[in-house]
């Protein structure tokens, strides 16, 4: 897969972005060890291996561990830094003396947090910062002028978004001196409400779909990278389904399995070749520590699956025929 929008900004970017979520060993307060270090090398080293060069972090994934341990390696290894795109989020606060579980995009925060992950990823820059979440008090503006001064010190290079809509995107991009690069939301064949604004525009069975309509075109019409995290499911699709489970994943569990064996490849790259072969050039983030189910994702990129095979998927995932 060539011709991704971010490529214009981050040559030869990969179209498959590992995200580091499950790195650090776990959402707990248990300090860093060996083993969690020895994780990280080999997670980095297959995902290099398989022409995987994009790796995504959030300064809150598992409490910070994730950006720690990952900075552990660069410092054992700093000549990896020059082989990858580092990417990471801000935004999200959890409870803490001060309040309840919030965000915040306030250009004190975005500066601290921005700093923060930095030391942690033994890192002297960002490739792209990205805000985690629509922050309610945001202010276009000052986060547009915050983003110039970590841009002008060398911090950041580019700025995205993470969860938002046209419309926030929109007033963002009007303060901004440049593009937005990257919108990164949850997409998926389970998580399929982005296609549905599509097949339902006008039809009142759609009228529940919580998807803005616009956006995917708004972010074409920009080039803004469309990043897609919860891709694979979280394997509900590509294992083996249970009689737990419903019929229509059973099925759709199923059907991925034979589409696999059709088109010699593995389950992970026909649910990631699913959303690959979306006009909308969609960029999935993965985020497995299984070493092997990372390669079978990096297959995604030989795949392409038939126009009758992608609407089958769509409709079995869905579990009635479309209107």
């Amino acid at each position: 897969m060539t011709g991704l929008p971010l490529t214009e900004f981050l040559p030869n970017v990969s179209p498959i972005v590992y995200g580091c979520m499950g790195l650090g060993g776990g959402w707990n307060n248990n300090a860093i060890i060996k083993a969690d270090i020895q994780q990280a090398h080999e997670v980095i080293d297959t995902a290099l291996d398989n022409q995987i060069n994009y790796f995504d972090h959030a300064d809150i994934y598992t409490f910070g561990k994730a950006e720690s341990v990952f900075g552990k390696v660069l410092a054992q290894r700093p000549e990896l830094r020059e082989k990858m795109y580092l990417q990471t989020k801000c935004g999200i606060r959890f409870e803490d003396s001060k309040g309840p579980k919030r965000y915040d995009l306030s250009a004190e925060w975005i500066k601290y947090s921005v700093d923060n992950s930095l030391k942690q990823l033994n890192a002297e820059y960002l490739d792209v910062l990205v805000l985690h979440r629509p922050d309610p008090l945001m202010q276009p503006a000052e986060i547009a002028e915050t983003f110039q001064q970590l841009k002008a010190a060398g911090k950041v290079r580019f700025l995205g978004v993470s969860n938002m809509q046209q419309h926030q995107i929109s007033a963002l991009q009007r303060m901004l001196g440049e593009p937005l690069v990257v919108n990164q939301i949850e997409m998926s064949l389970q998580k399929h409400a982005w296609v549905d604004e599509t097949v339902y525009a006008g039809n009142q069975d759609g009228k529940d779909i919580n998807f803005t309509p616009g956006t995917l075109e708004y972010c074409n019409q920009h080039n803004i990278q469309i990043q897609a995290w919860g891709s694979l499911c979280q394997g509900i699709y590509s294992g083996i389904a249970t009689t737990e489970q419903s019929t229509a994943v059973q099925q759709t569990s199923q059907l991925v399995a034979t589409l696999a064996a059709e088109y010699h490849t593995s389950p992970e790259a026909v649910l990631l070749s699913w959303l690959m072969q979306h006009p909308s050039q969609i960029q999935p983030v993965i985020g497995t520590t299984n070493l092997e189910r990372i390669k079978a994702c990096a297959k995604a990129t030989n795949v392409s699956l038939s126009r009758e095979h992608w609407y089958a998927l769509y409709v079995s995932a869905k579990g009635h025929e479309l209107p």
